[in-house]
């Protein structure tokens, strides 16, 4: 490298002002940068499938991770617990004490852990406190199904007489109906419920859960039953222990170290060979433009440092500009178009190609 940078400078007419170390600096300071670029495309590619991963009991150099689809699922975990279907945190289980003629329960004075019988709000840890969610409130109405359905009764017969479906006398006759009458009609009953009687329903008003129908007798009081979720703590879920909270959260921790020059193909090093140059150019223009003339007998001879300086600083940024409109094609995504496209283009071909036998049939 030594040899190949001062030829080029033109050491072998004229003595070029670089030592051996810097022309050894210029080359490891371009072969950090040609690992920067390469490393900046494969975090582009590779980011989301090692998120999480530990940062120090692996390096990510030279090697092709496996694809995986946990980024995605975490995205996803918050959707799944508005679902109730999954997520990272618990609910807790609580109820209110009914007492007849309240309708007004606050929510952080009144509700009461199912376990341990003490106030939800102040059994939480102090400094994760705050607004709590209600998940589910197991205030109901009673089932249309259980209470006429599956009771034969005169009631039942005097409601199929009202809603026009088949009747049945107790223990002696009975017919096989469709499901969807069993649909229909408990969806009927429920509606005549909610037009008809009290409908059992609760609203948030602040800090307050207000429920209807107001409790008046004794067997409307009892336990009101209802899941909260505290706030969510995002780097401490309390369904399980996450270590991957401590594991690569960006680029700026993936474990990526300089890629060994032993490694690199002939297009690279080509590439850190010229790099390696421009860098060379501009430090000898830095040196010769500490003195612009050099007094001689009869005349001053001058410098081409500020030359070097542009020229090395054209060239870099030429190499740079190249390397990174190469690396920009090779990134996973486009390599996945580039292959849809061959894919396409290919089964376009396919279609004119004729049936064997020398029979005139085109494919497609």
């Amino acid at each position: 490298m030594i040899t190949f940078v001062k030829r080029k400078l033109g050491d072998d007419v004229l003595s070029v002002e670089l030592t051996k170390k810097e022309i050894w600096t210029c080359f490891e300071e371009s072969a950090c940068e040609y690992s920067r670029l390469i490393h900046e495309t494969k975090i582009i590619s590779e980011l989301t499938n090692v998120l999480g991963m530990s940062t120090g009991s692996s390096d990510l150099t030279n090697r092709y991770s496996k694809r995986s689809l946990e980024y995605l699922l975490r995205m996803s975990e918050p959707y799944a617990g508005e679902a109730f279907v999954g997520g990272s945190y618990d609910a807790t289980l609580g109820y209110f004490d009914l007492v007849a003629g309240r309708q007004d329960y606050n929510l952080y004075t009144d509700l009461k852990d199912f376990k341990t019988g003490l106030g939800v709000y102040d059994s939480m840890v102090s400094g994760s406190k705050g607004k709590l969610k209600i998940v589910e409130l197991f205030h109901m109405e009673p089932l249309a199904a259980q209470q006429f359905l599956l009771n034969a009764s005169n009631i039942t017969n005097f409601l199929a007489t009202n809603f026009n479906y088949e009747s049945y006398v107790n223990s002696s006759i009975f017919y096989v109906l469709p499901v969807f009458e069993d649909v229909l009609r408990r969806g009927m009953l429920e509606t005549a419920f909610r037009v008809r009687r009290s409908h059992y329903s609760y609203e948030v008003l602040g800090s307050n859960v207000r429920i209807y129908p107001i409790p008046v007798t004794d067997l409307q009081t009892g336990k009101l039953f209802c899941k909260v979720m505290p706030p969510h703590d995002p780097l401490n879920p309390t369904s399980y222990h996450d270590d991957s909270i401590y594991g690569i959260s960006g680029a700026q921790n993936m474990p990526l170290g300089n890629i060994p020059f032993a490694t690199i193909n002939q297009p690279g090093r080509q590439w850190i060979r010229q790099y390696t140059l421009a860098l060379s150019k501009e430090l000898l223009g830095l040196i010769r433009s500490k003195f612009q003339s050099i007094p001689i007998p009869n005349a001053e001879l001058q410098l081409n440092g500020d030359a070097l300086i542009t020229q090395g600083r054209e060239d870099k940024e030429k190499l740079v500009t190249q390397l990174k409109e190469f690396l920009a094609n090779l990134t996973h995504q486009k390599l996945l178009e580039a292959d849809s496209l061959a894919a396409e283009s290919l089964n376009k071909q396919l279609k004119y190609v004729p049936m064997p036998l020398g029979k005139s049939v085109i494919i497609g």
